[in-house]
């Protein structure tokens, strides 16, 4: 088993496995989310989860590799332009690997959102054509907005095609207003995360009283954000809720976690 690289400070370490070395068990971090893990990142809106799977597209196409990235939320060129921002405040040159991107544009298309056979064919071709090893679906809540009660198989049929083409998948999908903040509970219900292989669940609190600014260390008034490893069926994970940074320059960073300790 291996990591793969997410471009997202503080994240990867959290991932770990447990060897056997010369008799005695030594936790190894992976480096990175486990390598073909179908993965679900849920939040409610302005917690970062779209700059999350953005960061990890530029981070892995920097590195050379394919990754085909359906938008079904923002069309393809805005989405473009916000992957070249994320670029830009990662350090890298947008223009030396853009076109390992691969971008699908759900948004724009009625066929290939409203239809899953249409969808799913269209990225066999992107898969088999470009060498693609890493899908981002941003958001799988866009396929099924209008047919909630029907989640759960199209999730389904999304994770057991990211296996069969041994895909390193990253959904990301929304939550309901009315939802607990750190449950794993997407639109649809618990669909999403029964299904896949592991979730991160972003979070965000409004400092409004003097209990939560004693827990959280922070004035009245502000926002903090929160991530926590809600599973993760193929690895080790740091279990631990932590302090989510967004960047002026629109980085999503990994801190410590609640009441001190390591990130690791």
């Amino acid at each position: 088993m291996y990591g793969v690289p997410t471009g997202i400070e503080g994240l990867d370490d959290l991932f770990f496995i447990v060897k056997d070395e010369k008799g005695k068990l030594v936790k190894k971090t992976l480096g990175g989310i486990p390598a073909y893990s179908v993965f679900n990142i849920t939040g409610v809106s302005d917690t970062g989860k779209s700059l999350m799977v953005e960061q990890f597209t530029v981070e892995q196409a920097s590195k050379g590799s394919k990754v085909a990235f359906i938008t079904v939320e923002s069309p393809a060129n805005f989405v473009a332009a916000s992957l070249q921002i994320r670029a830009t405040a990662m350090g890298y040159n947008f223009k030396d690997f853009e076109d390992n991107i691969i971008l699908i544009d759900a948004a724009s298309s009625y066929n290939l959102r409203e239809n899953i056979p249409d969808l799913l064919a269209t990225l066999a071709y992107v898969i088999q054509n470009y060498k693609v090893r890493f899908t981002v679906i941003d958001s799988v809540t866009g396929l099924f907005e209008s047919k909630e009660m029907f989640a759960r198989a199209i999730v389904r049929r999304l994770f057991n095609f990211m296996k069969s083409w041994y895909q390193t998948a990253i959904f990301v999908s929304q939550k309901r207003s009315g939802h607990e903040e750190l449950t794993a509970e997407a639109a649809g219900g618990y669909a999403v995360g029964h299904i896949v292989d592991g979730t991160m669940v972003v979070a965000k609190e409004l400092i409004d009283s003097q209990y939560k600014a004693k827990i959280y260390k922070k004035p009245l008034g502000d926002i903090v954000r929160l991530f926590r490893i809600d599973g993760c069926r193929l690895s080790g994970h740091d279990t631990r809720t932590h302090f989510l940074e967004i960047t002026e320059s629109g980085i999503v960073k990994i801190k410590e976690p609640i009441g001190g300790g390591d990130v690791e």
